[in-house]
């Protein structure tokens, strides 16, 4: 069987941006996306999958975990009022919330062509969210405890930039990340978000005047996260043609 051809390192997965979509249409795209990508497996592949990204309507995405639903602080009424859709999604993790000014990405990636584990592909995602902000000067990390991006608020506490959830269904990735560009902060009010009662943040409240477009983010993240993805596929290329 021929090894799949590594692509560049600027093109190893095409690029789709949905726009303003709903959670539940979005969710159908994935869907569809992942069974195309399972279903190019076994010839000469010249992408990894697709990567698409999004910005929702105000949502609340609650996980198949037993305690998401104790999170969503706000009652069905209060929620009605502000405008806030809640969905369930059978990603990893706990409670989130998406909106307006967030940036979404959902990668449907191979990951038997990249030979990466799930372990390893949440650190590469969260690699790329970091990379991504330090292109604008701001310094975020990992917490070694939990799963995300973070980083020192005013006050000198870590406070949650982006927040990651995944599933892997036939070795392919679906869900992903969100990064708070200019998002309403306050509907994070109505959650305890990813379960956890620690503040959260966006690049606006860290950067001000200075905070870059969400098009200008979402073009700098796909570009930090197919560098590591192209890496990813060489190095599983070199293991797959070494006797």
């Amino acid at each position: 069987m021929p090894l799949p051809r590594t692509p560049t390192a600027t093109h190893p997965f095409d690029q789709v941006d949905l726009g303003r979509m709903p959670y539940a249409q979005a969710f159908e795209r994935q869907r569809e996306a992942l069974e195309r990508v399972v279903a190019a497996r076994g010839g000469t592949q010249t992408s990894a999958g697709v990567v698409l990204t999004v910005e929702h309507p105000a949502v609340i995405t609650v996980s198949r975990r037993a305690s998401a639903g104790l999170h969503v602080l706000a009652t069905p009424e209060a929620l009605t009022r502000v405008g806030v859709e809640v969905c369930e999604t059978d990603r990893g993790g706990d409670v989130t919330y998406h909106g307006p000014g967030q940036l979404v990405v959902y990668p449907i990636l191979d990951l038997t062509l990249l030979n990466v584990g799930i372990h390893d592909y949440m650190r590469m995602l969260e690699q790329a969210i970091i990379d991504t902000c330090g292109a604008f000067g701001v310094v975020a990390e990992r917490d070694p405890a939990v799963t995300g991006v973070w980083v020192r608020n005013s006050s000198g506490e870590l406070a949650k930039v982006a927040a990651l959830g995944v599933r892997v269904r036939k070795w392919v990735s679906m869900h992903g990340l969100a990064i708070n560009v200019t998002t309403d902060m306050s509907h994070f009010g109505l959650i305890v978000p990813c379960g956890l009662t620690r503040p959260v943040t966006s690049l606006s409240q860290l950067l001000g005047e200075r905070c870059p477009s969400w098009t200008v983010v979402r073009a700098t993240l796909l570009e930090k996260l197919a560098a590591l993805v192209a890496e990813k596929w060489a190095a599983a290329d070199a293991k797959r043609s070494t006797p």
